[in-house]
């Protein structure tokens, strides 16, 4: 369904090819399609409804709406038969946020983190054109009170806003999904928040391998551990005489790991418009606790035709089983759903989906 990106309203139902679409906890999701031009009338329409940057897009499967985004680029190709296809693209509700800058000054004082992100939802959505029907729960809290300075003369992207407030130090996850409301039957946008993590179901999703369970890729990677953190923050430029620094944390140091064994390895990251010590070291105590066990994101492929899996399961617990020569004593295991890829039918090849997991 193509639709008005700020009113909603159907601009066109067109027929797709090569569908594939990727959702995730944490990260905003992307849609791809190509929709075939065979004739005068199709590409007529397809003009008046493909509009980047100003037309939605919603994926249905089905009665239920699997996936929405914003339509951002699309590029007409001909093959060498004169062919027509219109290949677009899209991106999860979250990527409008990345288009958005606050250009006021935004102050939090004592303020639960989830009425930080709805008062930057608000922000966004008060200016004439900004509102685009993003829903949240008013009443949800996580019981992390933040102090929080955002000034209009570093012009940030909300979107960025949000994902620095999730990645500190007892921070939280969020992800913009779509849904049909079963009353209403109408198609909505709607933030989830989770803290310290989003959990969705309440029973777990088994797979088997041989079964369902198609493939599966287990990375081992130490590319992204260190031991040892600095983080650093805004330079200070009250003092014009003095050489302009930036604001350092305090060198944190996984002593407990190196004593048992583990060499020293250096981690460091920035966050320029931060100005305040707690602030920063907060950021630096969550990045070694990232960085000290990066986590493993196991990925499965299954057979979408055999499981009950979809984006709204995002969250959710899935229990794997795995018996193979590498596996030779079994593998039964916990995981949660963070996201998840939808690939197209191939010849010989039904319609699968790329599961990306945590352990629990």
């Amino acid at each position: 369904m193509f639709c008005d990106l700020r009113t909603d309203q159907v601009l066109d139902a067109l027929p797709l090819s090569d569908v594939a679409l990727e959702d995730w906890i944490g990260k905003p999701g992307t849609a791809s399609a190509t929709i075939p031009i065979p004739n005068r009338a199709l590409a007529q329409r397809a003009r008046a409804a493909i509009q980047p940057g100003r037309t939605a897009v919603w994926v249905e499967r089905g009665a239920d709406v699997w996936w929405g985004g914003v339509l951002w680029t699309a590029a007409l190709a001909s093959n060498e038969r004169g062919r027509l296809g219109l290949q677009i693209q899209a991106g999860g509700w979250a990527t409008y946020l990345e288009h958005r800058t606050l250009f006021d000054t935004h102050e939090a004082k004592a303020t639960d983190q989830f009425d930080i992100v709805r008062g930057l939802l608000d922000y966004a959505a008060s200016a004439e054109g900004g509102d685009i029907g993003i829903e949240y729960d008013a009443e949800q809290l996580s019981g992390v009170l933040r102090d929080r300075t955002y000034r209009r003369y570093d012009q940030p992207r909300i979107g960025e806003l949000i994902e620095q407030l999730a990645n500190v130090e007892d921070g939280f996850e969020w992800r913009i999904g779509s849904h049909r409301d079963p009353g209403s039957g109408r198609r909505v946008k709607q933030l989830h928040l989770g803290h310290p993590i989003i959990r969705t179901g309440a029973t777990d999703i088994v797979l088997d391998h041989p079964g369902p369970l198609l493939a599966y890729g287990w990375p081992i990677d130490a590319t992204r551990q260190a031991t040892a953190w600095q983080a650093r923050g805004a330079s200070d430029n009250r003092n014009q005489a003095a050489e302009s620094v930036p604001l350092l944390s305090d060198l944190i140091v996984a002593d407990d790991e190196i004593d048992a064994g583990r060499p020293r390895l250096d981690g460091t990251s920035d966050h320029q418009t931060v100005t305040e010590t707690n602030t920063l070291a907060a950021y630096a105590r969550a990045n070694l606790a990232a960085a000290v066990h990066p986590r493993t994101i196991p990925e499965v492929t299954v057979a979408l035709d055999r499981t009950p899996i979809s984006p709204a399961l995002l969250g959710a617990t899935v229990r794997i089983r795995i018996h193979d020569d590498w596996w030779t004593e079994g593998l039964d295991a916990r995981y949660r759903l963070v996201g998840l890829a939808i690939s197209p039918p191939l010849r010989g090849r039904p319609e699968t989906a790329k599961l990306y997991l945590e352990a629990t």
